[in-house]
């Protein structure tokens, strides 16, 4: 509401009770209007000046204030600059618009603090495992009471397996810390994705075999698929997932990989036969370490960075990567990439 009908209303409501006082008393109308003419008059100078002089001048101030400091502008500057045509209604919607933004940045706060706290607790129990096997192992080895030299070949390298995981957790999680910092570029160029499938199909034999989990690539997917993406980051993607689905697919089991076109993109799907995701644990499943079964992820292995980093990677080509998933049916990953 503008001042001067804040203060009009307020000089009529004066100058008709004066006016109806006079009218009720002395029965005259000349004299009534007379005296509602005057009191509407003298009523509103008065509380023009008062209201103007005393609170309208203080709340445009701190409405100024708000206004500007929310803009970021510092004290000294916020003082001499926006100044608003009804500030009463304005100041009040920038108040609450200042609460509800300070809310929600007080949340993100306690969110964050939350989750540095798993982070560091994640972080010590990563690096604790592997450095106590190793001082373990080393220790028994330098009392020396071992003679047999199968065990102290065993010893030694169980104690190179823990140095392989420690490196390993560490590579991942600097590259993780690189990407989510811009560190490092996306390179893009066109190739063709069904032969980088292949390849990644082809250099992770081994590993499927020993997880007892056929890869079936279909046929119709000799052609080429050309793409413009970072050839060697969506490698790692494809590593990430189908090293994934090794470890959480039946065993024996199976896992998918299909490609399909979109119309200026590629959607490319991994899909896996094993143990599922229960749906309430999806939307924190590319979070640091987060593992929706603790204990038999690390039975498995890994560093629980694998899907984080295929998210930045992903995210870094202003694409998107999606998840589904069925307990006891299985898991599907799916990511796009831009069609050459």
């Amino acid at each position: 509401m503008k001042l001067w009908v804040l203060v009009f209303i307020n000089a009529l409501a004066v100058a008709l009770s004066l006016s109806f006082v006079n009218f009720y008393f002395q029965g005259k109308i000349i004299d009534s209007v007379i005296t509602f003419s005057v009191s509407l008059f003298t009523s509103y100078l008065v509380f023009y000046y008062l209201i103007e002089r005393f609170v309208y001048s203080k709340i445009k101030l701190i409405y100024k204030l708000i206004h500007n400091l929310k803009l970021g502008k510092d004290l000294k500057d916020a003082l001499g600059e926006y100044v608003s045509a009804d500030p009463i209604n304005d100041v009040e919607q920038e108040v609450k618009d200042w609460a509800r933004d300070k809310k929600t940045e007080i949340d993100q706060l306690k969110e964050q603090e939350k989750f540095r706290r798993e982070f560091l607790a994640n972080i010590s129990h990563e690096l604790k495992t592997p450095l106590f096997a190793i001082q373990g192992y080393i220790e028994a080895l330098q009392e020396g009471d071992i003679e047999d030299p199968e065990l102290s070949k065993r010893f030694l390298e169980k104690a190179s397996n823990n140095v392989e995981r420690l490196a390993s957790f560490i590579k991942d999680l600097d590259a993780i810390s690189k990407l989510e910092s811009g560190e490092i570029p996306v390179s893009y160029n066109e190739f063709d994705l069904v032969e980088l499938i292949q390849e990644v199909i082809d250099s992770l034999e081994l590993k499927a075999n020993k997880y007892h989990i056929s890869i079936h690539f279909k046929e119709k997917y000799k052609g080429p698929t050309r793409v413009y993406a970072d050839r060697e980051k969506i490698r790692q993607v494809l590593v990430n997932l189908l090293s994934n689905s090794f470890k959480y697919g039946k065993n024996p089991g199976n896992t998918y990989i299909r490609t399909f076109e979109l119309h200026d993109q590629i959607l490319v799907e991994i899909t896996d036969d094993g143990i599922g995701i229960e749906e309430k644990y999806l939307p924190r499943l590319f979070e640091r370490f987060y593992r929706t079964d603790k204990s038999r992820s690390r039975d498995i292995g890994g560093s629980g960075l694998g899907l984080a980093i295929v998210k930045h990677i992903i995210e870094a080509h202003e694409q998107t990567i999606t998840v589904r998933s069925t307990e006891n049916i299985g898991s599907t990953f799916g990511f796009t990439l831009s069609r050459a």
